[in-house]
């Protein structure tokens, strides 16, 4: 009986930490996106030899519909993505045609950066595509954090074999987060810096995303601004939609 009741206690220890830690990724996660979101970003890729910089726009309802506006440079001006659900879409307005984007797409780079299509685009969600474990903690920048080990469940189809963030106590602002892939090798390493009030809530406004395996290289996503929880119609989030935006 008291072998049974002590396998109780553990077991339901364990539900509790996994329900604490997946409560503390729905708040990061809910912290930077709310209700809906509105934002101005530029975004700078570096190389050894040369970089370049791109700016966009990006609406965002729930976790099921995003938009991206490219607005410059002006080779690129024009080209949207579109999300609903799990479908993703991509405008091209040099050949007037708008694709659909197969899931093996996702962990392709998004417009040559090192974030990938399901990074800016978020087919996957953070939330309800993984499980949840805290397996530590660790102080990022004099912010005491969690350190949250992110595995995929096996129904979603997920680029990264885990994800290892962290996140802070206080703010619930994720600072640093690890990828990696089927092999468990690390992947990429991404940054977050420059904590600033943006609209109603402090988040981070530069986040930094570096290969594991590619020296000298990383990309820079810098929000300008940010707007959190005005309504968005669900019909803009449309394929006829991506032609006009500007």
């Amino acid at each position: 009986m008291k072998v049974a009741v002590a396998i109780f206690f553990i077991f339901s220890s364990l539900i509790s930490f996994a329900q604490e830690a997946s409560e503390i990724v729905r708040k990061a996660d809910e912290k930077m996106r709310g209700s809906t979101m509105r934002t101005e970003m530029v975004i700078r890729v570096f190389r050894p030899a040369w970089s370049r910089e791109m700016q966009c726009k990006i609406w965002m309802k729930g976790n099921d519909q995003a938009m991206i506006l490219i607005t410059s440079p002006a080779k690129d001006k024009g080209i949207v993505f579109l999300k609903r659900k799990k479908e993703v879409w991509n405008w091209m307005p040099v050949l007037e045609r708008t694709i659909k984007l197969p899931p093996s797409m996702m962990s392709q780079s998004w417009m040559g950066t090192d974030f990938t299509n399901d990074d800016l685009i978020k087919e996957s969600s953070v939330v309800e595509d993984y499980n949840h474990t805290i397996i530590g903690d660790t102080v990022i920048r004099n912010r005491s954090c969690y350190i949250i080990l992110m595995i995929p469940k096996p129904t979603a189809a997920i680029i990264w074999s885990k994800v290892i963030v962290c996140i802070d106590k206080e703010d619930f602002l994720e600072l640093h987060s690890r990828f990696y892939d089927d092999d468990g090798r690390l992947i990429n390493t991404m940054n977050s810096y420059d904590i600033k009030m943006m609209h109603d809530r402090i988040i981070p406004t530069r986040f930094e995303m570096i290969p594991a395996d590619k020296k000298g290289q990383k990309t820079e996503m810098i929000y300008k601004s940010v707007l959190y929880n005005k309504p968005i119609d669900d019909g803009f989030f449309s394929t006829e939609k991506m032609k006009t935006l500007n």
